[in-house]
Formats: structure tokens, C-alpha cells, sequence
């Protein structure tokens, strides 16, 4: 699915998102800086019954999130790693194994552990009509 959207669209694409038959139970984000990732998770999230204020966890790597029916989100953010040993070492497989919906914001450095998971990719792109958003 690729979708153009704009700021004032994202909760309905966040709704489109969780809507998905058979979404998966991870979900990684590429795309370059500025181009919404953090903003389509904040609307995830929200859309999920998350209780708690998200954000980015650039300098925590993940955080953890609870929904209103008590359910964990886990949310990361791999800009910072350096090696994938550094994933390893916070415990990353821990997390991705324990079956909670686990998003993950730059996962490069990830990228092929990842190959052994059931995931879901999305690529965000600004374009000159709007956010483009490729999700497989």
C-alpha cells in the first residue's frame, strides 16, 4: 500500500495502519530525518489507547508504552547504535521476541536480524504533495 497524506490525514492513516488484516506484531520505519516518523508513531500510539505522553526515545532506545486495556507498545529508536552488538547489549531480542507490538524507528543497523522476524516495513518520504507513506 503507498498513500500520499497530509499533517491533518495522519490519524485516519494511523487508523488505515491498525486496521491492516493480520498486522504484524513489528513494524520498522525508514525514512530520512524530518520526514514524520516520530509524528506517525506519536498518532499510532495515540489510536492504540496509549495513556502516556509519547515521544522519541533517541537517548533511552525504547521506550514503553500501555494502553488503556493494559497492553505494551514497545517503541525504539536505533539512530544512535553504532553496531548491532549495541542492540544486542539493551536487549533488543528480549523485546522483539516477548510477542508485543514493537515499532522501531531507524532499524538499519538491525536490518538483518530482522530477517528471522515477521515484520512489517514502512518507508516515509516528503513529496511535494504531501507525506508519502509505503507500508508492506
Amino acid at each position: 500500500m503507498t498513500v500520499i497524506y497530509s499533517l491533518e490525514e495522519i490519524n485516519a492513516i494511523a487508523k488505515q495502519i491498525l486496521a491492516t488484516p493480520s498486522l504484524k506484531k513489528i513494524i520498522t520505519f525508514h525514512a530520512q530525518m524530518g520526514a514524520g516518523k516520530t509524528t506517525l508513531i506519536k498518532e499510532l500510539v495515540k489510536e492504540l489507547g496509549v495513556k502516556d505522553n509519547s515521544s522519541s526515545p533517541t537517548f533511552s532506545l525504547v521506550n514503553e508504552y500501555r494502553t488503556f486495556e493494559g497492553e505494551i507498545v514497545y517503541h525504539f529508536d536505533l539512530y544512535r547504535l553504532k553496531s548491532v552488538e549495541e542492540a544486542y547489549d539493551f536487549g533488543i531480542e528480549e523485546y522483539l521476541d516477548n510477542g508485543y507490538l514493537s515499532i522501531i524507528e531507524w532499524p538499519e543497523i538491525y536490518t538483518d536480524e530482522l530477517e528471522g522476524y515477521d515484520f512489517h516495513e514502512m518507508i516515509l518520504t516528503n513529496t511535494e504533495y504531501g507525506r508519502e507513506i509505503e507500508f508492506n
